[in-house]
């Protein structure tokens, strides 16, 4: 739910906004929201922290992985449309899945591997716009969009694979980390000349926002922790866009046309075929 209203909302000071808090900005203020969460996880943890090299490594494959993926998602978000841009990114626990079989040894299921290869042809589909009705203009933001659907479904194995080096609390404490070392990368990529929205609708709006990202953030962290994540990965990335989706199509009066549309079914099917049967699969073994 977090990330679904996230999802929704976190163009508007890009694009709705007058003057407009540009989406690098919105990154730095992101990487900011993640300080009092990691000072909670800190307090939870009793203030330690994990300063072995092999946890540093993780924690810092699992940081750049998800903060890079963020900072070309602020950029993405202002060429592109959230409805289809976030369904893309969803499909990354095909990633997830196909790592996990190759390098943990663990065996993808029938309807899960049929679900990896729909998600394939639900990119393109989401990807192809009307040229006469669409404000969209070129495909670098599809190009980009796949750039993080593969980064965040390498993130997600990373925090899998590393379930026995780090804590969880730590590992959260080097995403932040991470997010923070690329905040000069999104300084730079802002251009100052033009005006910037300064006021409660600039970077208090974008904070408000970006909060729902770094707790939900924390949640996922612990929810892969605690549980199955070749489950709860597929559950998350299935459930979030479909609030994005509807919150966009109400926010801002977008119609997608019927390929989009049917674009987004097929993700919505693949996600839904991987989460399911693999979930089967896990409480069968638990069973027997």
């Amino acid at each position: 739910m977090l990330w679904g209203v996230w999802g929704a909302l976190t163009e508007f000071p890009e694009k709705w906004v007058s003057p407009p808090f540009p989406a690098t900005l919105g990154y730095v203020v992101w990487s900011l929201t993640m300080i009092p969460v990691s000072l909670f996880v800190l307090w939870r943890n009793k203030w330690k922290v994990d300063i072995r090299l092999r946890s540093i490594l993780y924690g810092s494959a699992v940081g750049f992985s998800g903060a890079s993926g963020q900072l070309i998602l602020f950029w993405v978000l202002t060429r592109g449309p959230a409805y289809i841009i976030f369904p893309i990114i969803c499909l990354s626990p095909a990633v997830t899945i196909l790592l996990s079989a190759t390098l943990l040894r663990e065996r993808a299921r029938r309807f899960a591997t049929l679900g990896i290869l729909l998600s394939m042809p639900a990119i393109l589909l989401l990807a192809l716009q009307e040229p006469a009705s669409s404000p969209v203009h070129g495909y670098l933001w599809l190009v980009l969009s796949i750039v993080i659907f593969l980064l965040w479904g390498m993130q997600a194995y990373f925090m899998k694979s590393s379930a026995g080096t780090i804590s969880s609390e730590n590992l959260f404490l080097y995403m932040a980390i991470t997010g923070l070392v690329l905040s000069p990368i999104a300084l730079w990529m802002t251009n100052f000349s033009v005006p910037i929205n300064w006021g409660l609708k600039g970077a208090p709006l974008t904070a408000v926002i970006q909060s729902l990202n770094a707790w939900g953030c924390l949640l996922f962290v612990f929810a892969v922790r605690f549980g199955k994540a070749i489950i709860v990965v597929p559950m998350i990335n299935g459930l979030f866009p479909v609030i994005t989706i509807i919150l966009s199509l109400l926010l801002y009066h977008t119609v997608p046309t019927r390929l989009n549309l049917f674009g987004i079914l097929l993700a919505m099917v693949a996600i839904v075929l991987m989460a399911v049967d693999e979930a089967r699969g896990d409480i069968a073994a638990s069973l027997g």
